[in-house]
């Protein structure tokens, strides 16, 4: 082919450090548009972003010459180093090492964004520990569960 054509979504999923609950509510947003804008910076585009006060779903298309650890270290790193600037930070913010990354079908996409809008609503009946598990089976994605949150 002369171009290259793709359309890989990517459905990210990862923990602040220890699953301390610091994204709170008044560093939500701007954490969220920052990361959207680092998704942008990267030639990606963001379409849901959301999630608790100790993790993030992600709801993107990265470039296809980017390995999506490359995308998962410079959004950690980068969002993590912006929050720590911040005036008067509560608490030094780390992300966890590891993330789960999960391709989406298209036809999914409105789904998935939904069920990352509906967070708050979805963790009143289910543990993000549970809802891990969940992805994991879902994508036949094999684990240890004493390594399941670190």
């Amino acid at each position: 082919m002369a171009t290259t054509f793709a359309n890989l979504l990517y459905h990210v999923v990862f923990s602040t450090k220890n699953r301390i609950p610091l994204i709170h509510e008044d560093v939500r947003v701007p954490i969220y548009e920052y990361i959207g804008g680092i998704i942008r910076g990267e030639g990606g585009i963001l379409l849901e972003v959301g999630g608790m006060p100790d993790h993030v779903h992600i709801l993107a298309k990265f470039r296809t010459d980017i390995a999506v650890s490359m995308m998962l270290q410079k959004i950690k790193g980068k969002s993590s180093k912006w929050l720590n600037d911040r005036p008067s930070p509560v608490e030094r913010f780390e992300w966890q090492e590891g993330y789960g990354a999960f391709s989406v079908s298209e036809s999914l996409a409105k789904k998935v964004q939904t069920y990352i809008r509906t967070q708050e609503e979805h963790h009143r009946r289910v543990s993000f520990k549970e809802e891990l598990i969940a992805l994991l089976k879902r994508h036949r994605i094999p684990y240890d569960e004493r390594y399941l949150l670190g």
